[in-house]
């Protein structure tokens, strides 16, 4: 069979495989843009166009591409480079974060754009939910995407002097708009192995036996690895700057299985299909042993064990009861505050395990390169992962390796959200390098995503409070229970975090608090956007709603006379955090903001159908702005000889913007624009240590090492300048390109060659370093309007506000990004997102079409207000904003969905269907104390 394929102009030949997909034909010949997000026709992110019609190529076989021409997003622009005006406006508009799914949508864009005026117009344009409702996004909200195709821009032209607080765009966008952009694995690796794992299909057994002849015998299968090959050291995935705060309880390849999904064994082949098939071929002898899959059940005297055996060097609170971690405390007495108050409510609240669903699925590659001093060869690990620094930690620890052995870095990465702040691929892949002394890549597909990932770990919190009459708390109780799963990577630190700033943000004085993290037989739990805070925030807010009801109090009154105000401590039974301050106070402002969107009562302007219910709602929530005991960054700013600046800081980025940012503080501290800074980041051979991109670190720690670095490189300047020039210090101001020394211009070039020259080459650059202690916190209201349709359940957003307190804003455009991502995200897991489990804790809702995401037509559009703070801590008063905006959105619509209806709703999400039910059982709506379910 002959074959031809015109792919951007270019003529191949090559044949493809039996059953292979135009997705993968086109990454094997390097045009990367094509990204895997899916693989089964739902997210989009693979689209090019076939003859001018775009299509989802991991759906298209490739052989029926022959004869035909292929356009990928590489392929967009003219020859000559010019931006297609898709990707311009795309680029001006900053219709991206991290930018995985951008080319999915610049493809259909610029396909629909093609057909406008022609017999094939439909009108997508004009109706974009119908035109997406093939491609998703996971990281914007949607609003930056919809302004990219209306051409409205947003970013700004650099300018000296004025860079901080200005919508100057990431440094990366002219990539990501190409499809040049690289991720994890855009990247050629010659004899590349491929890696499939082999999972359990129990939720807990003991293997006595693997049997891999036959594994073996596949063509193409170079070895098969199993816990006999893996290091008998327990670790845990999670990843933080001291290793202590989470459990040892962890494997690289097991002998005890504790969910279904756990790996069992590593094939490694020179294909994907080899590797598959080996799988198959294994044969495992197991010795099922009881489970449980109920946090409650799991803590109850004789309920099965999940890590029966091990010891206190584990760091499990208390083994046999199957409780990971637990804090108690008490202020005061809440037995008494209960006997002041005059009114009192309590009820139990639950929410559900979630997906973080990046596009880019978990995954790495290993291989050897030379040294750099020529004695030999060091492993490097290319990972999506968010802790490069952490992971190579522990990648050193687990296999007994020096530092200068083993190189960590990330490409950029396509999304994490907290999932990346673990440890998942990088262990078995290594192990298989290191063995086989050959490169190996493991990628996760989408269902590993659901059941071989971790997930946001679901709460049942148990409040009750009080209130005097006026309005005044009394008490406040809470018993929380967060079900970590199989592992406790993150359980004991997002269960200590969850009662933390959820309980501080209001005034009690009394409280009490009984914690659990607690171990079952199922998917294990991770870190997801807000820690805990989002959990137990429904909780507290949707009470403190229901206690202003009870005394008749107006809901944003009865908050505006508890909550903590500027220059109070913040006060939890599990302990005050002594570096935690109030250091700017917003939380008045974003309950301002909130006032005024009720009182404008825009309602009216809306059309709602008849007969259906309208109500509103608030939350606020309170976040520290990062994490207790230290995260450090380390960063280097550089002259470099061509007279520009280079930036070099470990944090990594996958669409947070902190790269933009960190150019932006160099660019004002050395009066230069953003276009004369290049960034070096994400890789362990950039600098000495960064804790890593989580917990909204990358503006208020590696931006404020950054802003030492350039700060001391701006001083350093001006001296060596005054030596060059002979002219006094105070007299040379540094400039875009040059140095002013009282009328003689001296351009950074020529600065550059006289510091070698005068032997001063170490005053070109200057470190910078901060430990993230002391620190602020940040704050957030939502406010919903929505209409019920008590027919149907059907909900709809007739108005979104969100205010944010953060602090100086860097740059208000990525902010606000930030801001719009979070509120979608947590629509998401408010209405519809949940990870269903089966009766054994197997995952049932492994794809994207089966879990639901937020699409284009699911988001509306937030108005998004930014409070005039600036903090006495963050870098030039700047606050993190990455987590916090996702806290507050389900009490928010929670309590407007109680406002609409009468009832009171403690179960996420929020589907349609539970509020249809809930709305036939209580019908009219009219008790004002409220139904419950």
């Amino acid at each position: 069979m002959s074959f031809g394929i015109q792919v951007n102009g270019r003529p191949f030949d090559t044949e493809p495989r039996a059953g292979q997909c135009l997705r993968t034909y086109l990454r094997e010949r390097g045009w990367f843009g094509v990204k895997k997000g899916c693989d089964a026709g739902d997210c989009g992110a693979c689209t090019v166009h076939v003859d001018g019609e775009p299509v989802h190529s991991c759906l298209y076989p490739a052989v029926r591409a022959e004869g035909r021409a292929v356009t990928t997003v590489e392929g967009l622009a003219s020859p000559d480079g010019e931006l297609h005006p898709v990707q311009r406006r795309f680029l001006d508009a900053q219709g991206y974060q991290c930018g995985f799914c951008t080319a999915g949508f610049l493809m259909t864009t610029a396909a629909l754009e093609a057909e406008r005026g022609t017999p094939h117009d439909d009108g997508k344009l004009d109706d974009l939910p119908r035109a997406f409702k093939g491609n998703i996004c996971r990281c914007t909200g949607y609003r930056a995407i919809e302004d990219a195709v209306r051409g409205v821009a947003h970013v700004e032209r650099p300018c000296a002097g004025r860079a901080v607080g200005r919508n100057v765009g990431a440094p990366a966008g002219p990539r990501v708009v190409t499809g040049t952009a690289r991720y994890t694995f855009d990247v050629e690796v010659p004899g590349l192995l491929h890696m499939k794992l082999l999972r359990s299909p129990h939720p807990h057994a003991r293997i006595l036996a693997i049997d891999t002849a036959d594994a073996l015998r596949v063509p193409g299968v170079v070895a098969v690895l199993t816990h006999e090959d893996a290091p008998a050291v327990l670790y845990s995935s999670a990843r933080h700057e001291h290793p202590t705060e989470d459990p040892d309880d962890t494997r690289v390849l097991d002998d005890v299985v504790r969910y279904v999904g756990q790996r069992v064994a590593a094939v490694v082949a020179d294909s994907e299909g080899a590797a598959e098939e080996g799988c198959r071929r294994i044969a495992v002898t197991y010795e099922e042993l009881p489970y449980v899959t109920d946090p409650e059940e799991a803590m109850r005297p004789g309920a099965p064990v999940v890590h029966a055996g091990k010891g206190p060097e584990a760091r499990i609170a208390r083994v046999e009861a199957n409780v990971a971690g637990e804090a108690h405390g008490e202020i005061g007495s809440v037995e008494d505050g209960f006997a002041e108050a005059d009114a009192v409510y309590e009820e139990t609240f639950r929410t559900q395990r979630v997906q973080h669903a990046s596009l880019e699925t978990h995954g790495c590659v290993a291989y050897f390169e030379p040294k750099e001093d020529g004695t030999g060869e060091r492993l490097t690990v290319r990972s999506s992962t968010q802790t490069p620094f952490l992971t190579r930690r522990a990648l050193c620890a687990l296999y007994g390796l020096p530092e200068d052995e083993v190189r960590v870095v990330a490409g950029r990465v396509g999304g994490g959200f907290g999932g990346k702040q673990e440890m998942l691929t990088e262990d078995v892949v290594a192990l298989a390098a290191l063995k086989l002394r050959r490169p190996v890549k493991l990628e996760y597909t989408r269902a590993e995503q659901f059941y071989g990932a971790t997930t946001r770990h679901p709460f049942t919190i148990a409040v009750k409070a009080g209130t005097r009459s006026d309005g005044t708390l009394t008490a406040v109780r809470m018993r929380v229970v967060a079900d970590t799963g199989a592992y406790g990577n993150h359980g004991p630190a997002v269960m200590f975090h969850s009662v933390g700033e959820s309980f501080a943000v209001y005034r009690a004085p009394h409280k009490k608090v009984d914690a659990y993290s607690v171990y079952t037989n199922v998917v294990p739990a991770g870190a997801f956007r807000g820690y805990g805070l989002g959990q137990v925030t429904f909780a507290v807010e949707s009470v403190m709603d229901e206690l202003a009801r009870r005394i008749g109090m107006d809901p944003l009154v009865f908050r505006e006379k508890n909550v903590i105000g500027p220059g109070e401590g913040m006060h939890s039974p599990i302990g005050e955090e002594e570096d935690l301050h109030i250091a700017s106070y917003g939380l008045d402002q974003c309950l301002s903001v909130v006032r005024a969107a009720i009182a404008e009562d825009r309602g009216a302007e809306e059309e709602v159908p008849e007969g259906w219910l309208v109500g509103q709602g608030t939350g606020l929530a309170m976040i520290a702005t990062g994490p207790p005991g230290g995260h450090y960054a380390d960063a280097r700013v550089s002259l470099r000889e061509d007279g520009t600046y280079d930036i070099a800081v470990g944090t990594a980025e996958f669409g947070n913007g902190t790269t933009t940012v960190h150019q932006q503080i160099t660019a004002g501290a050395l009066h230069t624009t953003e276009d004369r800074t290049t960034v070096r980041q994400s890789d362990t051979d950039v600098v000495r240590h960064d804790t890593g991109a989580f917990a909204s670190a990358g503006t208020v720690v590696a931006g404020k090492a950054v802003l030492l670095a350039a700060t001391s490189l701006a001083e350093r300047l001006r001296t060596l300048a005054a030596r060059h020039t002979g002219t006094a210090r105070h007299l040379c101001v540094l400039g875009a390109e040059s140095v002013d020394c009282a009328g003689r211009t001296v351009p950074l070039k020529e600065l550059y060659e006289a510091g070698h020259a005068l032997g001063a080459a170490e005053e070109l650059a200057a470190d910078g370093h901060w430990g993230g202690t002391p620190r602020s916190v940040a704050f957030n209201a939502q406010w919903f309007r929505i209409a019920v349709d008590p027919g149907s359940g059907e909900i709809r957003v007739l108005r979104s506000v969100h205010a944010a307190d953060a602090g100086k804003v860097m740059n208000p455009m990525q902010c606000r990004g930030q801001v719009e991502g979070g509120v979608a995200q947590a629509l998401g897991a408010t209405l519809f997102e949940t990870v269903r489990t089966g009766e054994r804790g197997e995952v049932t809702t492994a794809a994207f079409r089966r879990y639901r995401l937020p699409q284009y037509a699911d988001v509306p559009r937030t108005e998004v207000h930014f409070t005039e703070t600036s903090d006495a801590i963050g870098p030039l008063g700047a606050k993190s904003m990455s987590e916090s905006p996702f806290n507050p959105v389900a009490p928010a619509f929670a309590n407007a969905l109680r406002d609409a209806t009468g009832i009171r709703f403690t179960e996420l999400p929020l589907t349609r269907d539970r509020v249809w039910r809930a709305l036939h059982r209580h019908t009219g709506g009219s008790d004002r104390q409220g139904a419950h379910l």
